[in-house]
């Protein structure tokens, strides 16, 4: 049995790019659009359909866990700088964030499939705006696995000295990346299980500490609200580009929708409860961070929710219990990253827009192939890490993921606006469309900040590897219309 084409879009009644034809706005509930007949040459080649295995707790745990990795960690002492203002940022990226997370539920009402970031544009736009946002997401993914893989040498080295040695480094980073990916090939029921483990693992150490470090806050540990010495929008757009990272992943849920039972309503809600329950504890756990730690002691600490314990409870287990929670919340966080980087390529291939072999769905209903590439390219980065020194390619790349996470959702957005433009007046309902559209122009301004707030260095690497992608597409397209011309 073949797996049906994601979203595949019905035929356009009038001129315009191929995509389902709307029955009004989003704001009138449209139905997903149909499977087209004829399916793509690489379904020859696919295992059975994946299994909607991921009820609303699994898919908000996938969420939860792919926003809070090992970020979380450091993010105090690295916006503490700018000052109390930072914790402002964070309250405006918490905002946006979750208006993301109401976009994509209600996009995933439409296109209840895996793949949903690229299914979007694609079926608004065309298959090229389709293939960026794909190969956009997917340059993101692979690369931030293997900066997360790379993070957990750090706290390992509290539990089990390394002592600088590179070689124990990269076998712990390569172990830290494949242990999750042997989860994926288990099959996606293996992968909401372990999901669901790690998010318990990593909230209910950090929502204890942002809850009970409450009490033991000190104001005159807080410091002055504006400490950059800059203006307070510069401040606040600085230290928001800090921080936008923290919040990629609130598109978990529509990525692997195909995966999801009920999509047409778990994904919005899933997407909405993990956001929420992430920007609660990124937000407390600030404020608790910085009431605990003396400002001028936090901007140089190298472990800030270790000394926010030792604060509490005068002792020195504070590192050790924080390097625990630190390993199993990034271990989470790679467990669903990896099924990430999987699920977009493996839409795309659907399609014939990434190679055939991305298409093809292993026995527990994951594409194995993208799982395999995803963890070799991690691999090589981190060996570029371990043997290259500073200033690799690999710290570059990384600095290019937040643009690249962007751009996807800055097409999504654009696609809603499609959408809605191209709406019937007879089905709309004011009501629904307003709110529709103040989401997605809001979700479309927030993408555009957090791109510009990725600084100009970021940007223009990114719009490089963005376009370097353009290659692969030409080829891929021609083959494929070849194919389409001979049948």
């Amino acid at each position: 049995m073949t797996v049906p084409r994601p979203a595949g879009p019905a035929e356009p009644t009038g001129p315009g790019p191929t995509g389902s034809e709307p029955t009004g706005s989003d704001s009138s509930e449209p139905a997903p659009a149909p499977a087209t007949d004829a399916a793509p040459a690489t379904d020859k080649a696919v295992a059975p359909a994946p299994r909607r295995t991921f009820g609303l707790a699994a898919a908000t745990a996938l969420v939860m866990g792919n926003i809070i990795g090992g970020g979380i960690f450091a993010l105090p002492a690295t916006v503490a700088p700018y000052g109390t203002i930072s914790l402002l940022a964070f309250l405006v990226l918490s905002v946006g964030a979750v208006l993301l997370a109401l976009l994509f539920g209600r996009l995933a009402r439409r296109s209840p499939v895996t793949g949903g970031l690229y299914v979007y544009p694609r079926d608004a736009f065309g298959e090229f705006a389709g293939f960026l946002s794909a190969w956009s997401y997917w340059t993101m993914c692979w690369v931030s696995i293997a900066a997360l893989a790379v993070a957990v040498v750090g706290y390992v080295d509290v539990l089990i000295p390394l002592h600088g040695n590179h070689v124990l480094q990269a076998l712990v980073a390569m172990a830290a990346l494949w242990l999750p990916a042997a989860a994926n090939f288990a099959g996606t029921r293996w992968v909401g299980a372990v999901q669901v483990v790690s998010t318990i693992l990593k909230f209910v150490p950090l929502l204890l500490l942002a809850t009970i470090g409450l009490f033991f806050v000190d104001a005159d540990n807080f410091g002055p609200f504006n400490a950059s010495g800059q203006s307070v929008s510069g401040a606040l757009a600085a230290s928001a580009a800090l921080l936008l990272y923290s919040f990629l992943g609130v598109e978990s849920a529509a990525v692997s929708a195909g995966e999801v039972r009920d999509p047409e309503r778990t994904v919005g809600r899933a997407s909405v409860l993990g956001t929420l329950a992430s920007a609660l504890v990124y937000v407390l756990g600030t404020i608790a961070v910085f009431g605990l730690v003396p400002h001028d002691r936090l901007v140089d600490s190298g472990a800030p929710f270790a000394d926010a314990v030792n604060a509490i409870t005068g002792g020195g287990w504070g590192g050790i219990a924080i390097a625990l929670v630190a390993v199993a919340s990034i271990t989470g966080c790679l467990n669903g990253w990896i099924l990430m980087a999987a699920q977009m390529p493996y839409a795309a291939a659907r399609d014939g827009l990434f190679p055939a072999p991305f298409a093809r769905l292993g026995k527990g209903g994951v594409p194995g192939f993208g799982v395999w590439a995803c963890a070799v390219l991690g691999s090589v980065l981190i060996a570029l890490n371990y043997t290259a020194g500073p200033d690799t390619t690999f710290r570059v790349l990384v600095l290019i993921t937040t643009f690249t996470g962007c751009v996807p959702y800055l097409l999504s957005a654009a696609a809603q606006l499609y959408w809605l433009a191209r709406g019937t007046r007879a089905r709309v309902r004011p009501a629904g469309l307003a709110r529709d559209l103040t989401v997605a122009v809001l979700s479309f301004a927030f993408s555009f900040w957090l791109i510009a707030g990725a600084g100009y260095a970021a940007v223009y690497q990114g719009v490089l590897f963005l376009f370097a992608g353009i290659p692969v597409y030409v080829w891929l397209r021609g083959r494929k219309d070849t194919a389409e011309a001979a049948a």
